[in-house]
């Protein structure tokens, strides 16, 4: 089945970003692609980290979620959604979401981002939590093909959500990482955690230097179960792809059957 993630260079504008969006999710589904991942923040990347309150919308209706639906059943692919900003309970926070759809274009599963990043080195500082009310639940989906489970982001540096997910074919990670933090961690999480669960990982990224002056990593890539990565695009909008081999699963884990010899101690 083959796969593909999204790399985009989000502006503060909604509209620009779904224009860039439309086009290239046709792309890939053009390619081949089945089922295609969206990065964080893909919808806006503003001027104030407050402009995502402003696009709040609420589960099940908005134009940021009609977008969604109307490209999933046109293309009839399966999209996971990156992030959009979801009314939460505080007034003044709102919810990082990844929303799924089907090649119907129905809405079938949420992930309210786990963890939120705080980072500051000299004059770079980042609080996610002062704007993001943090979500509560693992999350899976069966896309047919595959189990799929879903993070976001930070939620790369914490193994221990990946292990609740159970065993999964594919990881999926939408992200902004930043470029200090991109550049010395970005990848090696992204193959640890291939490694470690023995399936596929499918990052899609911001990548490149933003009008609000943000500078993310990109290098949006897809990694098989050995950790070896299939397909990769360092900076710039674009897409990256490959297949997903249950097969090739299947034989990392009868070889080196780590995933049978955990010990919970």
């Amino acid at each position: 089945m083959n796969i593909a993630a999204i790399q985009m260079v989000s502006t503060p504008v909604p509209q620009e970003n779904m224009a860039t969006a439309e086009r290239l999710l046709q792309q890939a589904a053009s390619g081949g692609a089945k089922l295609i991942l969206l990065p964080e923040y893909w919808p806006v990347m503003g001027l104030h980290e407050l402009d995502k309150l402003q696009l709040a919308e609420k589960p099940g209706q908005g134009p940021i979620q009609d977008f969604l639906a109307t490209q999933a059943q046109r293309l009839g692919v399966w999209i996971i959604g990156g992030t959009i900003p979801l009314l939460s309970a505080q007034p003044d926070k709102v919810l990082n979401t990844t929303l799924v759809f089907n090649p119907q274009g129905e809405s079938v599963a949420r992930y309210d981002k786990i963890h939120l990043f705080g980072f500051t080195k000299g004059e770079e500082s980042y609080e996610e939590s002062r704007t993001i009310t943090p979500g509560q639940q693992v999350v899976t989906f069966d896309a047919g093909f595959a189990k799929v489970g879903l993070s976001v982001c930070y939620d790369l540096r914490f193994p221990e959500l990946y292990r609740a997910m159970g065993e999964c074919s594919l990881l999926v990670v939408p992200a902004a990482f930043t470029h200090t933090t991109g550049q010395a961690h970005w990848e090696i999480l992204l193959r640890a955690r291939a490694i470690e669960n023995q399936c596929y990982v499918l990052a899609s990224a911001q990548g490149g230097t933003h009008i609000n002056g943000r500078r993310t990593w990109g290098h949006s890539m897809l990694i098989d179960p050995w950790g070896k990565i299939i397909d990769m695009l360092d900076e710039g909008e674009g897409i990256v792809s490959g297949a997903l081999d249950q097969l090739n699963i299947d034989a990392v884990r009868a070889s080196l059957p780590a995933l049978k010899h955990r010990k919970l101690i």
